[in-house]
Parts: C-alpha cells; structure tokens; sequence
C-alpha cells in the first residue's frame, strides 16, 4: 500500500505513484441543491434593466412525530434566485403562488443592506433549472 502524501489517501495499487502527485491549484468542488415544494409568493422581477433578476420563496417542509403520537411540520424557507434571460422569462409568466415546483441550482451566501442600513446575512438559491407542476383540471 502506497500514502500519497499530497492528497493524504491510501492508494491500494502497484502503480499508485502515477495517481499521486501535487494538488492541481484549481480543483473541482460541488455546489448543488434540489429542491421541490411550493411557490410562497408570486415571482417578482427586481434589479435594473441592465442586471435583471427574479426572485420567489419556496417552502419546504419535514414531518416527524413526537413520543406523544402527535405528528409536526417543520416549514422551510427558501429565497430563489433566477438570473437565467430565458428561465427568467418562463418564471414571470408559468410561476404562480402555492404551485409545486423543484428547483435545482446552487446555493449562496452574502450580505445585503435593508431599508434603515443595517447589514444582514442572507441565504440564496441560484436556480439553474425550475420544473413547474399544474393541478389537473
């Protein structure tokens, strides 16, 4: 058994050297969520003409039962974030309150300044793709 040391792993083979060498400076990571649940609130289009964006909540939620027998749910809330032109588009016109939806995007956070200037942590989803689900008729 070979340690690579650049990585910290055990590499099980005869030929392990030729795997192990310097970390590459840029490596790959995964920034990925799913989510499906409900619409809380019509889209709206917000930014400038320039820097268009849309944005909605979606709720999520967990079941689960206290030793009592009683059952809970706990809601999520979830900011969603379309810069996409296209996916922007469809959101405006297909998304409305209370529908089911799944997302798909990355998540982010930043900080934003509210109305009295103060600073405030926030948390988005970068939605790369939005499913839209309709009631049947």
């Amino acid at each position: 058994m070979f340690v690579c040391r650049a990585f910290r792993v055990f590499i099980p083979r005869l030929n392990s050297q030729a795997f192990c060498s310097e970390p590459a400076r840029i490596e790959k990571t995964i920034n990925s969520v799913s989510l499906l649940g409900r619409i809380g609130a019509d889209p709206q289009k917000r930014g400038n003409d320039a820097h268009p964006v849309v944005t909605f909540s979606l709720a999520t939620h967990s079941n689960y039962r206290y030793e009592s027998g009683d059952w809970m749910q706990k809601t999520d809330w979830h900011r969603v974030v379309v810069f996409k032109p296209a996916l922007r588009d469809s959101v405006m016109s297909y998304l409305r309150k209370g529908q089911r939806a799944m997302v798909t995007g990355k998540i982010s956070y930043g900080e934003i300044t509210d109305q009295e200037g103060n600073q405030r942590a926030t948390t988005s989803i970068i939605a790369d793709e939005v499913i839209f689900f309709t009631n049947k008729s």
